[in-house]
């Protein structure tokens, strides 16, 4: 069940979604999401898949500036997506919902579920700002090492575990990191060289003390 519809019964979501005038798009991989299907305030809630958010710099090279997986959102006033300098690329399979914002805060919907999807809301919201600032504090390093050691750590609090499964694939990573990809393989090779971590696909075993 995604986060959206918490505690609302699933016969009702429907009715809901369409008071609120929402619309459900299902994508193919390997495609950019077209922008005229969004609102001019529009809020895009991921359902399924993982959305790979592009901005193209002064020099035409694009940087990943943020990669979202189930449940994850997005709004136009948070980050301007709907401008030309940016692309919503998808690497697999995903399903979107998108919501007029306008809409939404009008107090137009007349359901007695509707306090309760504003709340799951303003909950989702909470933690895209943690989000934010997981990637702040990953940014903040000068070293591929401490990038990885920190996306690391940060995985490991989030499932409270020391062993975590990468949302994205290892070129994603890179992205998201905002590191050449051959480097950042050297610096795994490096950790699991000295026995800090064991990978195999997108699991990895963290073999060293987090506090």
């Amino acid at each position: 069940m995604n986060d959206l519809f918490k505690n609302i019964p699933e016969k009702i979501q429907n009715k809901i979604l369409e008071l609120l005038k929402a619309f459900t798009y299902s994508f193919t991989n390997n495609v950019i999401i077209p922008k005229d299907i969004f609102y001019t305030k529009s809020i895009l809630i991921v359902l399924e898949g993982t959305i790979e958010i592009n901005k193209l710099d002064y020099n035409d090279n694009e940087t990943t500036i943020d990669l979202l997986t189930k449940n994850d959102i997005i709004t136009t006033f948070t980050i301007p997506f709907l401008d030309n300098d940016y692309t919503l690329y998808l690497k697999e399979q995903t399903k979107i919902l998108v919501l007029d914002f306008n809409f939404v805060i009008s107090n137009e919907v007349n359901n007695k579920y509707y306090n309760q999807l504003l709340k799951n809301l303003l909950d989702i919201l909470s933690k895209k700002m943690i989000n934010i600032n997981n990637r702040m504090e990953i940014m903040s390093n000068k070293t591929i090492r401490n990038k990885l050691l920190t996306f690391f750590k940060q995985q490991s609090k989030k499932y409270n575990s020391n062993i975590i499964y990468l949302p994205f694939n290892f070129t994603s990573l890179s992205n998201y990191l905002c590191v050449d990809r051959s480097a950042m393989n050297r610096e795994l090779k490096h950790l699991k060289d000295e026995n800090l971590i064991e990978i195999k696909g997108k699991r990895i075993k963290l073999n060293y003390y987090l506090n």
